[in-house]
């Protein structure tokens, strides 16, 4: 048997999206539901994949994009908590919205201790569908910028020199530049060029920038 080429509606503001722009992708065995929900999506602005089961999602889709995956819980084959497990194998980290019929909720319950973010019950509200789509990716979006903010903030921290740690320490602890040549030793204007070259290194607008920076960075090393 053929695969079943995936469905694709393109983001509706074309030229205007961005190249990574979020996808919703669906996974239903069932035509018109697949139809409903790509028309629904795309009426709302939202670039949108369908697939009729978890064996077409897993071998033609890229998994790797910002955006949300709608899982129905029975489909023939694999069902929708063998996809989400197989999904999981991959470290795929695309939030899973789980569709369900009344019988089905204690699947998606459990689907969700297993890590799936939410799930609706057939038939559902548009409205409700659209907000929770929309919930989980800006979700997505946020987690991902705080582990890129993270990365380059341990980025910078790595970039300063041993003495430059210990003036950054003593900052945070509240000393003056004056205060901070006697305890460590130095000139007060050794200390001034080394808390500007902190400014510089950590990318810092003003005093307070670098002890956010310092104290969301971790303990110091060492």
């Amino acid at each position: 048997m053929t695969p079943a080429t995936p469905t694709v509606t393109p983001h509706r503001r074309g030229h205007g999206a961005p190249v990574e722009a979020a996808v919703v992708i669906v996974v239903d065995d069932e035509a018109a539901m697949r139809s409903a929900l790509q028309r629904l999506f795309f009426a709302a602005g939202m670039a949108v994949e369908s697939y009729a089961c978890g064996a077409d999602l897993l071998s033609q889709a890229r998994l790797d994009r910002p955006g949300c995956l709608l899982l129905d819980v029975k489909m023939p084959g694999m069902d929708g908590l063998e996809v989400q497990a197989a999904l999981q194998q991959r470290a795929v980290d695309l939030p899973t919205i789980f569709l369900t019929g009344a019988a089905d909720v204690p699947v998606a319950v459990a689907a969700m201790r297993a890590g799936a973010v939410d799930f609706i019950e057939k038939p559902f509200d548009n409205e409700d569908l659209l907000a929770r789509v929309r919930q989980a990716i800006q979700r997505q979006q946020q987690q991902r910028l705080s582990t890129e903010e993270s990365h380059e903030l341990a980025r910078r921290l790595a970039t300063l020199s041993p003495r430059e740690h210990e003036v950054l320490e003593q900052i945070v602890a509240g000393k003056t530049s004056k205060e901070i040549a006697r305890i460590l030793g130095g000139s007060h204007r050794t200390i001034e060029i080394h808390r500007t070259h902190l400014m510089e290194k950590m990318a810092a607008q003003t005093l307070a920038d670098l002890v956010r920076m310092r104290l969301q960075g971790g303990p110091p090393p060492g």
